[in-house]
């Protein structure tokens, strides 16, 4: 049966065990927030596909919870969040609510199996540890999981300097392997001289 989640479209992609820095200043959304945080529950990141993060938005269907892990009130007068991605779902219905809050009506997907990283990926996992070096700070209540194929694949589609369309497609496939090799593609596609 479908579960109602609260949905935060933005113009951006998360991943599950990925983090998700937010300033918060939208009424809808600090109410949002609150509730969350009071019964320690998640809301649903969707990248935005037309419209914007402060009016109306469409969205796509597949996006990622996301839990609370820290948060501030600061002096420039914002709520200040960090959120963790968990799981992935799909929109079957979504509704707008008289404060502008959207609601879906989402499917859980399937959680990936843990998939040693084959020794054909290790060059990956060696560019994500470059990527991840100088983002110490962000990245400090991420579990590494170098050996894990999700992960690696899920962090290198977070920090591989990507169209958002195409973080979008790396979210939406189910299978670990073949998110490594999508990849490992538009790495190697970046890595050529441009032909002349």
């Amino acid at each position: 049966m479908p579960e109602t989640l609260a949905l935060f479209p933005l113009n951006t992609v998360l991943f599950p065990g990925g983090p998700l820095p937010l300033r918060i200043f939208e009424t809808r959304y600090l109410d949002m927030l609150s509730r969350c945080l009071k019964s320690d529950a998640g809301f649903g990141v969707c990248l935005i596909e037309q419209g914007s993060e402060t009016g109306r938005a469409r969205t796509y269907t597949v996006g990622t919870l996301a839990r609370v892990r820290d948060w501030s009130n600061d002096a420039d007068g914002l709520l200040h969040i960090l959120a963790t991605g968990e799981r992935r779902f799909r929109i079957v219905r979504m509704r707008a609510q008289h404060d502008g809050l959207y609601l879906g009506e989402v499917e859980w997907l399937p959680d990936e199996s843990p998939l040693p990283l084959p020794e054909s990926a290790q060059p990956l996992a060696e560019l994500l540890r470059t990527l991840l070096a100088p983002m110490t700070e962000r990245y400090a209540t991420i579990t590494e999981a170098y050996d894990d194929s999700s992960w690696v694949g899920y962090r290198l589609a977070e920090l591989l300097p990507l169209p958002v369309k195409q973080r979008q497609h790396l979210l939406e496939l189910s299978d670990a392997q073949l998110r490594l090799d999508v990849i490992a593609a538009l790495v190697q596609s970046q890595a050529e001289p441009n032909s002349v």
